[in-house]
């Protein structure tokens, strides 16, 4: 199909078949992970990785850094032979053996805009752009994108030297749709006849200096294609993916929970590329209610057993585990708004004030309690708790702790 994609494999567990591919799985207690991952080319072959069955290498570079980016430090003796005493024995390892095609992909720089979004934003946009102008541009071409300014395809493009300008939206909050700018430049083929050679010991490496926003090392693009898949799929962190609990529980407290996912890296070895998969574990805060996030936090059995205000002390330890995180709001039916955190108030819904426009043009102080209740009919439950304050410190905007949800997904690097 004249494209470089990547597919789920639906089988559980590690199997391994002499002349078959491979496929593979972080497991964890509630589900499998297979990933199978080929890249589908123009001439209908597929690169797919499988365990060596031949260990034999010219290859004689020593490589400095096992990951992504490894640079040749010096030139070994080959090996002479191999030992014929002994039993021979099978190992199963965790690295799968890459067979990459040798071909050139073709790699154009993606500049979005609004900048600096979060990469699952960049690759949503991307995403939609892909099925939106799939007639036009893309075709069959399934590319594959870095989540920032690197997006690599097997065919090229129809679009001009200079490049070419899309308007890409996507639903948001409330019914009103997220409006971006893309902007896609050729840049140049990256070759992975070059990759070759230099692992079979015929050229050397070129460096990969990972802090270019742009690169043609080869060894990038084959990380690249690896990682798109897992990347829509599941929650990345660093280089590792992980999946939402389902049907297990492991909770760790303070508002937190462990996720199973699995960690991926591609890595030169002596004779081909190696694909290294482990399973992986992390700390996730728990998507529940704040009020309950609350409690975790200071260990309060029952809320309602709590008539009076947060102690100095209990407002700022909750400040400072929910400060940066997002919530989303329960107070607008469908309309789940998210907020990051910006601060927690000193005072209760029922004492803290800010400044409210009228209708009329004039400006009156209500408290928030008071805002809900006229605003949302809501009376609130726990008027005596402080508020969440969202957004930019200086917009006053507050929240009611019970109106509000901790957003799923969130990994708890924090110490």
């Amino acid at each position: 199909m004249g494209s470089l994609m990547t597919t789920v494999s639906q089988d559980l567990g590690l199997t391994s078949h002499p002349k078959d591919c491979i496929s593979y799985s972080a497991v964890s207690p509630s589900r499998h992970w297979g990933i199978g991952i080929d890249l589908f080319l123009a001439r209908g072959k597929s690169a797919t990785y499988w365990p060596p069955t031949n260990t034999t290498s010219s290859s004689n570079l020593v490589f400095q850094g096992g990951a992504v980016g490894a640079q040749a430090l010096f030139t070994v003796p080959r090996r002479p032979g191999y030992g014929t005493m002994g039993k021979p024995i099978k190992l199963l390892a965790n690295c799968f053996q890459v067979d990459i095609p040798k071909m050139d992909v073709y790699l154009y720089e993606v500049d979005i805009k609004p900048e600096k979004c979060p990469r699952r934003v960049n690759r949503e946009v991307v995403d939609s752009m892909v099925q939106h102008f799939k007639v036009t541009i893309f075709g069959d071409r399934r590319p594959v994108y870095d989540g920032k300014k690197s997006l690599y395809t097997a065919n090229p493009l129809p679009v001009a030297p200079t490049g070419v300008d899309l308007d890409v939206t996507l639903p948001g909050e409330g019914g009103k749709d997220r409006p971006f700018k893309v902007s896609i430049r050729f840049v140049s083929l990256v070759s992975w006849h070059l990759l070759h050679e230099v692992l079979t010991g015929r050229s050397m490496p070129e460096p990969l200096e990972l802090d270019k926003p742009i690169s043609t090392n080869p060894v990038h693009a084959v990380d690249v294609v690896l990682r798109h898949l897992p990347s829509m799929k599941y929650t990345p962190v660093g280089r590792s993916f992980f999946s939402a609990p389902e049907g297990y529980d492991h909770p760790l407290g303070g508002g937190r929970e462990v996720w199973f996912g699995f960690h991926q890296s591609v890595r030169p070895a002596m004779w081909k590329m190696m694909l290294n998969i482990d399973v992986s574990a992390t700390a996730f805060y728990k998507a529940q209610p704040v009020i309950q996030f609350m409690c975790e936090v200071l260990d309060i059995h029952n809320i309602d057993e709590q008539p009076r205000p947060l102690t100095d002390s209990h407002r700022v330890k909750f400040t400072k585990e929910i400060k940066g995180l997002k919530v989303e709001v329960t107070h607008c039916g469908t309309m789940r708004r998210k907020y990051r955190v910006c601060n927690v108030t000193r005072r209760p819904a029922s004492h803290q004030t800010f400044p409210l426009q009228l209708e009329s043009g004039q400006t009156v102080e209500r408290t928030v309690a008071q805002y809900f209740r006229e605003k949302y009919n809501l009376q609130l439950k726990y008027p005596h708790l402080p508020c969440l304050q969202v957004g930019q410190e200086q917009k006053h905007t507050y929240l009611p702790l019970e109106v509000c949800n901790i957003v799923a997904g969130q990994a708890a690097l924090r110490n």
